[in-house]
């Protein structure tokens, strides 16, 4: 057969395959715009500017370009937290175009997200998948089995291991980004919308089937510094305003001056220094609560008293992590998400502060994720049993609060996982024969540090070596709970229906748990 050009090609050669015919310089499918274009686009002595076939008017003509149908999973991104407007603007045009059975994979649903409600009595969505998902209106519509098919809760390393394994599949991801030019070249960093890393959504780039930039800050070609590539992009959609970044702060993101607080974090902390933890080249991650972060400004002082310097500081990021980069304390950090502006910032400024992939951080099934170098990580729990099992997912009356988020990621890769809590939350006595969810299963969990006392796993023969003859409160678990009973009392038992409205998976893939729904 002849090409285009006249030239003589077979059209099978052997070694290589069937031929493709050339048929021109602007004849082929762009693989990721799906856009022909023929000679007929281009005006004489003028090619096509780059990127010109991505930008599009509207989130209206994206849903229609992507042929998002009924069906369908959407996925978002959650780095703006509580001031994101995306995920409820796109899903706005899908139910107004009467598209139905829609799977939203959110990697996090806060209380902004209320107008999902309505669409999930409506059938718009009848499935939701989620790492994180903060107390409030869809939190409570599931719990209520309002949602037709069972949440899916997975780890900040377990959903990039879904997305990449296959196991969760993405038709259209939707990227709320702060700074884009119109070629599909993407930071999180800059703009009026600056929300820091993106790295939750770095899966869905790279493996959804069709990829949709949404901004309010276009910038001349290239946007500078790039965080996700223009080779993902297959569109860009400019919008007023994607979200409000005073919305990221939501949560307690400050050293707690609760005196109580502040003495499980003295306890914490010497229990870290006893068990030999905090020495060179140490790492640590802290969440972001006010417990927890006085853990690390504890930590602080004996790092700072001893000389060390430790080598990252990981997770979420917050201005106390970033004030002891910039004190010299961590050589770096590396950042899923920022949880105040001044991690924003520096995310955007400081090369030491490096920002990670979803998976990086805590896939299970990869060459090596971050969380195995971890050597301190200071928890939460909603609940905690006698065998160590952590619940974060729901309240002790079964209502859906939070997600594992990366809880038993680190919990499994750290070296010394440790669990902060009152005994006592809300007249209730956290520690329990059985947590109503199991979250992080009690093999990975190593301390539980309370205002009462410090019960530390069996199975840590070597810590218990170490403390025999310390003088902070330690005792058996058992003993621990019987002291918060006598406290608190035992609460009534709650009763559950059948209904299952909540699936809770491991990091690797595997049911730990699920949710039924509460009479």
């Amino acid at each position: 057969m002849k090409n285009i050009l006249g030239r003589e090609i077979p059209e099978y050669i052997e070694g290589y395959g069937q031929v493709r015919p050339y048929k021109g310089a602007y004849a082929s499918i762009d693989p990721r715009t799906r856009t022909t274009i023929t000679r007929r686009s281009i005006k004489p002595g003028n090619k096509l500017e780059p990127g010109d076939a991505k930008l599009l008017a509207s989130i209206e003509e994206a849903v229609e370009k992507t042929g998002l149908k009924d069906g369908m999973t959407v996925s978002f991104h959650h780095h703006l937290r509580n001031g994101d407007y995306v995920t409820n603007m796109v899903m706005k045009v899908i139910a107004d175009k009467g598209i139905k059975d829609i799977h939203v994979a959110a990697t996090g649903i806060f209380a902004c997200h209320e107008p999902l409600v309505e669409y999930i009595k409506s059938g718009v969505i009848t499935g939701i998948s989620v790492n994180y998902i903060s107390p409030g209106p869809v939190a409570k519509a599931i719990t209520k089995g309002l949602l037709s098919k069972p949440a899916v809760f997975r780890s900040h390393g377990g959903r990039p291991r879904a997305v990449e394994a296959g196991d969760l599949h993405v038709d259209v991801a939707f990227i709320a980004a702060p700074c884009c030019d119109h070629y599909g070249n993407i930071n999180g960093t800059h703009g009026k919308s600056a929300c820091g890393v993106l790295s939750y959504i770095y899966p869905d780039a790279q493996y959804a089937d069709q990829v949709v930039a949404v901004t309010d800050n276009l910038v001349p070609y290239p946007a500078c510094p790039i965080e996700i590539t223009q080779d993902f992009v297959d569109y860009v959609v400019t919008v007023d305003s994607i979200g409000d970044p005073n919305g990221i702060v939501s949560g307690t993101t400050k050293v707690t001056s609760d005196p109580i607080g502040l003495k499980i974090a003295a306890a914490a902390a010497e229990l870290i220094d006893e068990t030999g933890y905090i020495k060179e080249g140490m790492s640590c991650q802290t969440g972001a609560g006010g417990t927890s972060l006085a853990v690390a400004a504890e930590i602080k002082k004996r790092m700072q008293a001893k000389g060390v310097v430790g080598s990252f500081g990981a997770g979420g990021i917050t201005a106390y992590f970033v004030e002891m980069l910039n004190e010299g304390l961590f050589r770096a950090l590396f950042d899923v998400q920022d949880f105040d502006l001044v991690s924003v910032a520096s995310a955007g400024s400081n090369p030491k502060h490096m920002a990670m992939s979803g998976s990086l951080y805590g896939n299970p099934h990869n060459c090596g994720p971050v969380v195995n170098n971890l050597d301190i990580m200071i928890l939460g729990a909603t609940e905690i049993d006698t065998d160590f099992n952590v619940n974060v997912v729901t309240g002790s009356d079964g209502t859906i609060m939070g997600a594992s988020g990366g809880h038993n990621d680190t919990a499994a890769g750290s070296k010394i996982s440790i669990v902060v809590t009152n005994l006592l939350k809300g007249r209730l006595c956290v520690l329990r024969d059985k947590v109503t969810t199991v979250t992080s299963p009690g093999e990975t969990i190593d301390a539980l540090v309370t205002d009462r006392g410090i019960a530390i796993n069996p199975r840590r023969t070597d810590l218990l070596e170490k403390l025999k003859n310390s003088k902070l409160p330690i005792m058996d678990i058992n003993t621990l709970k019987e002291i918060g009973d006598k406290l608190a009392g035992k609460p009534d038992p709650i009763e559950f229906t059948d209904r299952i409205v909540g699936v809770v998976e491991y990091r690797d893939g595997t049911v730990i748990d699920v949710v039924r729904q509460p009479k």
